[in-house]
């Protein structure tokens, strides 16, 4: 049986979930079971960043120690996963014993190209990353995320030889053994490439940032956050020596938002061509999610939190609004208006009615017992490619336009006219490839809205047509 490996990017605790977080815990989702529908073994790992200045400063400013404060931040992410029903098998904390352990080891298997030098440069404690001159110029010495002025540090600290690996990352883009995804993040990578690649800093003083990893044999550094947490997505399999690791890397597709590009266009496969290991096969690069069409934010009170909207209407009404109406390759947008729009017409009416009215006339004309039910004959070649090339919206495309055509086809049968003139063959007929072509729809959404496709399999996927449990799409308030 062959292996699967997804993974998320694993976000910083400084803050709550947030819906772009939701949606790429649902990318993963989907890669995740549509892999184990097709018999693969899967790892699908998420988890939480969890260490660094910005930390510390969180914790104090809610009166908590940083380990109480990691915690509360983590559960809820792992809550998450749970209320989005999310099918992770492996949820890591960079605070976890056997990270840390493991990333010692790897820092000294990556010593021939680390090295220690004096570092001046710019500073935002808020995202945890260093800024050229030209970009600190460029906005007013203020950075414009966190409305903080950025600090000038001079430290010793300890570099990755980043350079080095310019030339290699490029042919491996260009020859497809790295697969970024979409074109448009590709080609950003690349014009970053072909500028060439400067060597990093890893490390931070720990009397400037003491909540992290101390470099090993240097007891005065510790890692720098970001180099760190990259570490994630092979000591979850327990590198070097575990037996997850040598079966399940190289990554089949590790999913990102468009912020995090160069730490893992970059520095990550730098990090794992130092260490000798395979690239991933794949990197998703998704957009961010607004709200109306503006940045959410505290201050304009938009923010939509998905815990609220999954209270309200249900998980597969949320899952299916972000994997379809937020397109996969770009920026989407979030509206409680086209929520309802997408909840009422295209869940509730088109699929919901479906299901409904098959299940309803093989119930009432044949007694729920439909006879020669035809395998499916619907092209699924579309659905199969767009899932591979992470186009969740086209996936779902696909299979809404095959919701519609039934549709279209109840109303030009007329089943219920058939009944009456009393052609039980035809009815039959008729009847049997509903339920065939709806047998196929559960499968399909499966990956994407998991609760209905059960319900639907429940009601249609034996030999007796049994009635749907309730409506298919709840409302919860």
């Amino acid at each position: 049986m062959s292996k699967y490996y997804v993974t998320t990017s694993i976000p910083y605790v400084n803050a709550e979930p947030h819906i772009g977080f939701a949606m790429e815990l649902l990318y993963g989702d989907v890669l995740a079971r549509a892999a184990r529908n097709r018999g693969q073994e899967v790892i699908y790992s998420t988890g939480t960043d969890e260490h660094g200045g910005k930390i510390e400063e969180k914790a104090k400013e809610q009166s908590k120690s940083t380990e109480q404060y990691v915690d509360e931040i983590s559960a809820r992410f792992q809550q998450l996963t749970k209320t989005l029903m999310i099918s992770n098998n492996r949820f890591i904390r960079t605070t976890d014993k056997g990270h840390v352990q493991r990333a010692a080891v790897i820092w000294k298997q990556l010593s021939k190209d680390i090295y220690k030098s004096k570092y001046e440069g710019w500073y935002c404690t808020g995202d945890e990353a260093f800024y050229t001159d030209t970009e600190v110029k460029a906005n007013g010495g203020v950075c414009p995320a966190h409305n903080r002025p950025y600090e000038k540090l001079v430290e010793e600290n300890y570099f990755f030889r980043l350079s080095k690996y310019t030339d290699k990352i490029r042919e491996a883009i260009e020859s497809n053994s790295f697969i970024i995804t979409p074109d448009t993040r590709r080609n950003e990578i690349m014009s970053v490439l072909n500028q060439g690649l400067d060597d990093i800093s890893i490390s931070r003083p720990k009397d400037k940032i003491s909540w992290g990893i101390a470099v090993p044999g240097d007891s005065t550094q510790v890692m720098y956050v970001w180099f760190e947490a990259l570490m994630n997505y092979i000591t979850v399999l327990g590198f070097p020596e575990h037996d997850d690791f040598k079966k399940y890397w190289p990554a089949d597709v590790q999913i990102i938002g468009k912020d995090i590009l160069r730490f893992h266009a970059a520095i990550w496969p730098a990090m794992l061509m130092s260490l000798g290991l395979d690239l991933p096969k794949r990197l998703y690069v998704h957009g961010f999610v607004t709200a109306d069409g503006k940045k959410m934010s505290k201050s304009l009170g938009n923010v939509i939190n998905p815990f609220d909207v999954v209270e309200s209407y249900g998980v597969d009404p949320f899952r299916y609004y972000m994997l379809r109406h937020v397109p996969s390759y770009e920026d989407g947008d979030f509206s409680w208006q086209k929520f309802n729009e997408a909840y009422n017409a295209e869940l509730a009416n088109e699929l919901g009615n479906l299901v409904q009215r098959t299940v309803a006339m093989a119930i009432k004309y044949l007694d729920g017992k439909v006879k020669n039910i035809p395998p499916s004959e619907h092209d699924t070649k579309a659905y199969e490619t767009a899932i591979e090339a992470c186009r969740f919206d086209r996936a779902l495309d696909d299979v809404w336009d095959q919701i519609r055509s039934l549709n279209q086809y109840i109303d030009e049968e007329k089943p219920w006219e058939v009944a009456k003139s009393g052609d039980d063959d035809h009815l039959n007929e008729v009847i049997a490839y509903l339920i065939s072509s709806v047998r196929e729809i559960a499968e399909l959404l499966l990956p994407f809205l998991p609760e209905a496709a059960a319900r639907i399999k429940q009601a249609v996927g034996s030999d007796e047509i049994k009635p749907v449990d309730g409506m298919l799409f709840p409302r919860r308030d």
